[in-house]
């Protein structure tokens, strides 16, 4: 099995839909989850590089989760559809976000800070 259909298989086992009108391309394939999955998987990956040294107030997390929220929400409902660059920053947000509230919850939790 190649590294790429490890990707897809452990995309769609991580829930994304994976549909190619809602995903980018990288030289004529497919990226293994959709924009807003890769903007999420992004967000939280740069949440746990820089959280060491950049911890935004808990209030962030909802608030970024809620802008992606939104963007889903507004598209859900039919009002507008989105694109694949909002997708892929309204993930960004909420990966971020929810990533960032994670670890500082539990670090305060903890007594960690």
């Amino acid at each position: 099995m190649t590294g790429y259909r490890f990707c897809v298989i452990l995309g769609r086992a991580s829930g994304c839909h994976q549909r190619p009108e809602r995903s980018f391309f990288f030289r004529g394939k497919q990226f293994p989850v959709c924009a807003r999955c890769t903007g999420v998987y992004l967000g939280e990956l740069a949440a746990l590089l820089s959280v060491r040294w950049v911890r935004p107030p808990l209030w962030v997390a909802p608030l970024f989760c809620a802008v992606m929220l939104a963007d889903w929400g507004v598209q859900a409902l039919g009002w507008r559809e989105s694109t694949n660059p909002r997708r892929l920053v309204t993930g960004l947000l909420c990966g971020y976000g929810l990533c960032c509230g994670v670890v500082i919850g539990l670090a305060k939790l903890l007594g960690k800070i």
